[in-house]
């Protein structure tokens, strides 16, 4: 189904204010729906901290990298590339102003830049939530991956790139966590795989993770 998330979302938050309001005979937070909790969940969400896999597709094959991924809802992030061992330790940092690459395994050599990279960005949860808020109508339904059932919500990417047009989340009904981000280009060919391994909501990330 089709709905404003804007509206959906703020309907949401008031349920949840609602149902922490009611004494012992009121409404129990586990009565709302899978989709009332995940809604309440993006809202809420400040910050996070993942493992996970990113499969870039082309026409020309995949490469796939492990990640840590550690990031604010006002932006700031850090993307630090696990495996493969051939490129483990390259690091990505955004401080609110400016972009930092660099490997921890070689000292000395730093890449400063001003322009954000669209296709390392779009990876990050915190920027699908900022696209499924701004979106007019986004898609909701029901699916299953690995035999768990999850609530996929689609949204358009702003931009208009070729490769990174809209994109769908899977998140798990029972523990609300994003299972896969997946990313479609201008065809509706996957383009970008994201699959979470672990994932933390709403850690204290310290200010030192963001900068040199």
């Amino acid at each position: 189904m089709k709905i404003r998330p804007r509206a959906a979302l703020l309907a949401a938050a008031a349920a949840l204010a609602l149902v922490a309001g009611c004494g012992s005979g009121g409404a129990k937070l586990q009565d709302q729906t899978a989709y009332e909790k995940i809604q309440t969940m993006l809202v809420n969400l400040t910050s996070f901290k993942a493992d996970a896999s990113v499969e870039y597709k082309s026409n020309k094959g995949s490469n796939t990298y492990d990640t840590l991924q550690q990031c604010r809802i006002t932006g700031e992030y850090r993307i630090e590339v696990t495996g493969p061992k051939k490129v483990a330790g390259n690091v990505s940092i955004f401080d609110g102003k400016v972009i930092s690459q660099f490997n921890t395994n070689i000292s000395g050599r730093v890449n400063v830049t001003a322009t954000e990279n669209q296709e390392r960005s779009e990876i990050l949860l915190t920027n699908f939530i900022k696209n499924y808020l701004s979106s007019q109508e986004v898609s909701i339904s029901v699916a299953n991956i690995a035999s768990e059932q999850c609530t996929v919500l689609e949204a358009a990417i702003p931009g208009n790139h070729p490769y990174l047009a809209t994109e769908k989340l899977w998140v798990d009904n029972t523990t609300l966590k994003p299972v896969q981000l997946v990313i479609y280009d201008q065809q509706s060919s996957e383009r970008i795989i994201v699959t979470y391994k672990t994932f933390e909501y709403n850690i204290q990330l310290d200010d030192s993770l963001f900068k040199l």
